[in-house]
């Protein structure tokens, strides 16, 4: 664009004097408006035309000046000296290259020449307008997961160069996206696309600030853990923690036991645990999303054994040579797999296993065993009778002999007294003589008290009366079974 400024009234009258118009004077700039990228570098193309005759003894470019000052070379001052490069020349190029250019060189800028005739002073007006603009990046404050979402990158105003943006998240770029245009969309969002968004320019340093993008979404990952981690004893004190991925984060948690809720909180603590404490736990954790329980995981209390029992086959009551079966059983965990018998008032164990076979009457326990304590049973009875053979042939036994006395009774009434003292020897036990048919009224044992009757180890009194009429001769013991 060409701009075209009056000179002042002395020039021209000396441009009427020497024959030269207004018209031969002008700077021209293209483009007049520039929009930059801050950090970036901005060329700012001019050209300029004066008088034939005239020769260029000084060129610069400069900002707004002081009212009665003269105007300020930029390539002087200390803020654009490092800075301002003049790529032009003293004939007719005068464009300029500014770099690293700050929100604070947005202003307009001009171009002026001096020439070498006396009054021949010129400057670019209107000059170039600059502004720089920085990177900002709109997006909603939150979003939900699922949703579409749309990202800008925003400038002050339209870049002069065509600009290709670059989307980054949490620094790193998203696969390279370039996009032609200044948004980032993301449809159905993910909780992985939450974090910290930022654009910037292809070809420039410069940076956007980051934004955050916040996704919300239900709980996710809700797991449990138990602590202390390792073996609970019953009498332990024991802490369960639910954990989740939710954005909010969950502050509602429950706790369920099985089907039953137990407990509420983060923290689920259990003092002075029992085994009825055993078992499935799991929680929920919920907020304004949705919510989500976690796996079950189970409570494994352990414990000494506790009613410890014996159980008895039959009554309890054996033939002499049989033997009984005892099993011990018990409530423990880890089951008690040691278990040990003892007959009662004895100290050293009568024997081992779970299952024990007594042979002998008395008192018998059980004590279980498992690594955590050991507990003893009650005691059980055991009583050991005599084989029923032996009594039976004890019983004839007997019989016998009193049907050999009663043979020898009926024998002796001829004999008279004097084979009394061989006949009572022979008496056995008074019930046993009875159940051998004796008949103990006759007139042979008058003289005998029951008592000595009854006795099976009866010794007869020869100086009795009841031997008188027996001959001295036949006074003589009397040994069962012999004569």
């Amino acid at each position: 664009m060409s701009v075209r400024m009056a000179p002042p009234l002395p020039l021209i009258v000396l441009l009427m004097i020497h024959g030269v118009s207004s018209a031969d004077w002008g700077v021209s700039y293209s483009p007049s408006h520039i929009c930059a990228l801050k950090d970036s570098t901005v060329i700012m193309r001019c050209s300029y035309t004066y008088p034939t005759g005239h020769q260029i003894i000084k060129v610069f470019w400069t900002k707004d000046s002081i009212r009665g000052e003269e105007h300020p070379d930029l390539s002087k001052d200390p803020e654009y000296s490092q800075r301002l490069q003049y790529l032009g020349d003293k004939q007719q190029n005068c464009t300029v290259r500014l770099s690293h250019v700050t929100l604070k060189d947005s202003r307009e800028y001009y171009f002026r020449f001096i020439t070498n005739i006396t009054g021949g002073k010129w400057t670019g007006y209107p000059g170039v307008t600059l502004t720089v603009t920085d990177l900002q990046v709109e997006s909603p404050e939150r979003v939900t997961e699922g949703d579409s979402v749309r990202l800008t990158c925003k400038s002050s105003c339209t870049l002069t160069d065509r600009a290709i943006f670059i989307w980054s998240r949490n620094s790193q770029p998203l696969t390279e996206r370039r996009d032609g245009n200044n948004e980032l969309l993301l449809q159905s969002v993910r909780r992985e696309d939450a974090g910290r968004y930022s654009c910037a320019v292809h070809g420039h340093t410069h940076t956007s600030p980051d934004v955050y993008l916040n996704v919300t979404y239900p709980p996710r990952s809700v797991s449990v853990s138990i602590s202390p981690s390792g073996v609970i004893v019953e009498g332990d004190s024991v802490t369960l923690s639910c954990s989740s991925d939710s954005n909010p984060p969950s502050l509602n948690f429950s706790w369920f036991k099985g089907g039953t809720i137990v407990g509420s909180g983060r923290i689920y603590s259990i003092s002075n645990i029992r085994s009825d404490d055993s078992g499935e736990y799991k929680c929920k954790s919920t907020n304004e999303h949705g919510e989500k329980y976690s796996d079950a995981v189970t409570l494994n209390v352990l414990y000494p054994p506790r009613n410890v029992s014996v159980l008895m086959s039959g009554s309890g009551v054996i033939v002499e040579g049989d033997s009984v079966t005892l099993n011990c059983s018990s409530d423990s965990n880890p089951p008690a797999l040691n278990f040990s018998w003892f007959k009662e008032n004895e100290t050293s164990a009568v024997g081992s296993g779970q299952s024990f076979s007594a042979l002998q009457s008395g008192r018998f326990y059980c004590q279980a065993h498992n690594q955590h304590g050991s507990q003893r049973s009650e005691a059980v009875t055991v009583t050991v009778k005599g084989h029923p053979v032996i009594i039976y042939i004890s019983i004839g036994v007997v019989c016998g002999a009193a049907v050999i006395i009663m043979m020898l009774i009926w024998g002796s009434r001829w004999m008279k007294k004097r084979n009394i003292t061989q006949e009572t020897q022979m008496v056995p036990h008074h019930d046993r003589r009875q159940a051998c048919g004796i008949e103990l009224n006759e007139p042979v044992y008058e003289n005998l008290s029951a008592s000595r009757l009854g006795s099976d180890d009866y010794k007869p009194d020869l100086n009795s009366p009841v031997y008188e009429n027996v001959p001295a001769n036949k006074k003589r013991p009397y040994r069962f079974g012999h004569t």
